[in-house]
C-alpha cells in the first residue's frame, strides 16, 4: 500500500514539475517583452512551484525508506518536513515578491501587452486551478501533507495570474498601471499562505490530537471483545502519514487468568493492525470488580459525584481494596477547565467526605479521543 501510495506522490509531483517550468519559461518571457512585473513575479512563483514538488518527491522516497537501528519507528516524519520546506519556501516567494513591488512603486517602467500575452496568461490561470486541484485530490487520498500544500499553493498562484490579468486589462482600457500596487497585494497573500501551511506543519510535528473518528472507530474495534468493558487512554502516536503507532488501557473482569489476557491481547492488537493499520505497541490492563456488591455500589457512588462535576469527562480504573481501605481511579478532567487541578481536588475532596475511612490514590488523566468540544 506504501508502495501504490508513493508512486502516485510522485507522478503528481513529476506532473507538477512539467507544467510549472513551462509555465515559468513562458511568463519571464513575456514579462521581460512586455515589462510586467507582476509577470515576472509570477513566473518567479511558479519556479518555486516546481521546487516544491521536487521537495516533494524526495520526502516521499525519503519517508518510504525501511526502519533501521537509528530509527525504528521508520521515516515517515520526513514528509512533515519536506512540507516544512515548500511553506518555507511559499514564505520566501512571498518576500521577494514584495520587496520587487516595491522597487517598481519607486521605479516604475511602463508595461506593453500583446493578445498573445494575455491569452497565456488566461491559459495559465485555468491550467493552475485545475493543477492545484489535482494535487489536493491526490494529497489528501494518500495523505501526504506537502503535496496538498503544493496544491494549495497551486490553486493560490491561478488566483495571482487572473490578478495579474485583470491588472492588464484595466492598463488597456484605462492606461493606468497598477501591477506595482498589486504585486503587493499578491505578495500579502502569498505571505499569509506560507504563514498557515507553516502554523500547519509545526502543529503536526508538535503532535496534535488524532482524528476523532479514527480514534473512535479503533475504541469501538476494541469494545467489539465480549471481554472488554471499557476503552481508556488510547494514545496515538504520528510517525508520518497513515502510520501510527499507541497504546491503550481496556477494562476486564477480575477473574480473568494471565492465559486469559494474553490471548486476548494478542487477538486485540493483530484485529487493529488488520482494520486500522495502526500498532498497538502497549495494551494496558485495569481489573474491574464484577462479584463484590459492596465495591460495585461504591464504584457507583463514586462516579456519580465525579460525573456530577460538569468537567468531568471520565472515571475509569476504579479498584477497592477493602483489606488495606484503599481506592484508586483515573479521574478525567477536560482540557476546557480554567483550573483542572482545582477541578480535580474539588472531586477528590468530595469523594474522601462521602469515604473518610478509605485512602485514596487519584490520577488526573486526559481524554486523548476526545471530539472537539468534549
Amino acid at each position: 500500500m506504501n508502495e501504490n501510495r508513493n508512486k502516485r506522490i510522485v507522478r503528481t509531483s513529476i506532473l507538477g514539475i512539467v507544467m510549472n517550468v513551462l509555465l515559468s519559461a513562458f511568463k519571464i518571457i513575456i514579462g521581460t517583452l512586455t515589462n510586467s512585473i507582476a509577470i515576472v513575479l509570477d513566473a518567479v512563483n511558479n519556479l518555486s512551484d516546481a521546487a516544491s514538488s521536487v521537495i516533494t518527491i524526495v520526502g516521499a522516497k525519503l519517508a518510504g525508506r525501511e526502519p533501521d537501528k537509528k530509527h525504528p519507528f521508520g521515516h515517515g516524519r520526513i514528509e512533515y518536513f519536506s512540507a516544512l520546506i515548500i511553506s518555507i519556501l511559499v514564505l520566501y516567494a512571498g518576500i521577494t515578491s514584495l520587496e520587487e513591488s516595491v522597487k517598481s512603486i519607486i521605479h516604475p517602467e511602463t508595461p506593453s501587452y500583446s493578445t498573445v500575452s494575455l491569452i497565456i496568461i488566461a491559459a495559465a490561470v485555468v491550467i493552475k486551478f485545475i493543477l492545484g486541484r489535482y494535487f489536493v485530490r491526490v494529497g489528501e487520498k494518500a495523505d501526504s501533507p506537502s503535496l496538498v500544500n503544493s496544491g494549495k499553493d497551486a490553486m493560490l498562484d491561478s488566483v495571482i495570474s487572473f490578478s495579474t490579468l485583470a491588472a492588464a486589462v484595466f492598463y488597456l482600457l484605462t492606461n493606468v498601471s497598477v501591477e506595482a500596487y498589486l504585486g503587493i497585494v499578491i505578495s500579502a497573500v502569498i505571505l499569509k499562505a506560507g504563514c498557515d501551511m507553516l502554523m500547519e506543519i509545526v502543529s503536526k510535528l508538535l503532535g496534535e490530537r488524532v482524528d476523532y473518528d479514527k480514534a473512535k472507530a479503533i475504541a469501538d474495534t476494541i469494545r467489539e471483545f465480549h471481554a472488554v468493558n471499557g476503552v481508556y487512554d488510547l494514545v496515538l502516536n504520528d510517525y508520518g502519514p497513515d502510520s501510527f503507532q499507541g497504546s491503550v488501557h481496556i477494562e476486564v473482569p477480575d477473574t480473568y487468568t494471565a492465559s486469559d489476557l494474553d490471548k486476548l491481547i494478542r487477538s486485540i492488537t493483530l484485529k487493529v493492525l488488520e482494520k486500522h493499520n495502526v500498532l498497538l505497541t502497549a495494551i494496558g490492563i485495569y481489573s474491574i470488580n464484577t462479584q463484590d456488591p459492596h465495591v460495585i455500589e461504591v464504584r457507583k457512588k463514586i462516579t456519580d459525584i465525579a460525573l456530577s462535576h460538569e468537567f468531568i469527562t471520565q472515571i475509569h480504573g476504579f479498584y477497592l481494596e477493602e483489606d488495606i481501605k484503599s481506592i484508586r481511579f483515573d479521574l478525567v478532567v477536560s482540557l476546557d477547565a480554567k483550573d483542572r487541578k482545582c477541578v480535580y481536588n474539588e472531586v477528590v475532596a468530595a469523594v474522601k467526605l462521602l469515604y473518610p475511612e478509605y485512602r485514596f490514590n487519584v490520577a488526573m488523566d486526559i481524554d486523548f479521543i476526545a471530539s472537539q468540544g468534549e
